[in-house]
């Protein structure tokens, strides 16, 4: 069941170090939303404060709400593990488990959340593996190590790990940054057809696939140097490439700074 993401007043920090500031949003359901901006404005950040990510690292705190419909992802009580179930993560290299089989790799978080029959766990791998395009690519050598298949393949088989727990919500890290163009498209097809599923929101580089895939763009910078970054917009994502309304916006866009 995708859901809504309501933000309000959140920071993050690094140690003494503020890292985002202020920042308040909106995700919609069953969407796409794209974050863009310069390095070291605070996007992967911010995407982390979504699943309590953040607070993993050393000296990673968070100040305001994350609100996942009715709930605050940082109430008190809320357990950090249970939201990274609910908020599924893809990260910016595929990161399969080396030593585990396709299989498994797609099985491990069911495994760990709960005990599950064998042609139950079947069932979730296959119906994953082909949620992520996947299946007949692997069908034929699921006890093969994941580690083997190309990076593209890498990438969706983790697309396929997360979303075999069905999270509500799948937060992608830079997904197509390692990949080759060919698999890029896989993934970006890909998305288009989770967002049916899930709320989905990315970080990405690439301009080009931000106005090719997301529904919402919203665009971050840095106030200055040493300073936190900040959301400086949020729109449908034709306005934000076509006619953004904060002039750093379109001055991004084109080329003329970033």
């Amino acid at each position: 069941m995708a859901k809504r993401i309501d933000v309000s007043g959140l920071s993050a920090y690094y140690g003494a170090h503020k890292a985002i500031d202020d920042i308040s949003m909106t995700v919609e359901p069953r969407s796409v939303t794209a974050f863009i901006g310069p390095s070291g404005c605070g996007k992967s950040t911010f995407l982390r404060t979504l699943n309590r990510m953040h607070e993993v690292t050393p000296g990673g705190r968070v100040e305001g709400k994350v609100m996942l419909d009715d709930e605050n992802l940082y109430g008190a009580g809320v357990d950090p593990v249970a939201v990274r179930r609910t908020v599924g993560m893809v990260f910016q290299r595929p990161n399969p488990f080396p030593t585990m089989s396709i299989f498994d790799n797609v099985a491990a978080g069911l495994r760990l959340n709960g005990s599950y029959k064998k042609s139950q766990l079947n069932d979730i791998v296959e119906r994953s593996l082909k949620g992520a395009n996947l299946w007949n690519e692997v069908k034929d050598r699921l006890n093969k190590p994941g580690s083997g298949l190309s990076g593209g393949q890498q990438q969706r088989l983790c697309i396929a790990r997360a979303i075999a727990v069905e999270p509500d919500v799948l937060l992608m890290d830079e997904p197509c940054s390692a990949l080759d163009p060919i698999s890029t498209l896989a993934i970006e097809d890909l998305i288009g057809e989770l967002k049916e599923r899930f709320t989905i929101v990315i970080v990405t580089h690439n301009m080009q696939q931000a106005a090719r895939v997301s529904d919402r763009t919203a665009f971050f910078n840095l106030a200055g140097v040493g300073q936190p970054g900040k959301l400086i917009e949020l729109d449908d994502t034709e306005r934000i490439f076509s006619n953004p309304s904060v002039q750093a916006t379109e001055d991004y866009i084109s080329g003329r700074f970033g």
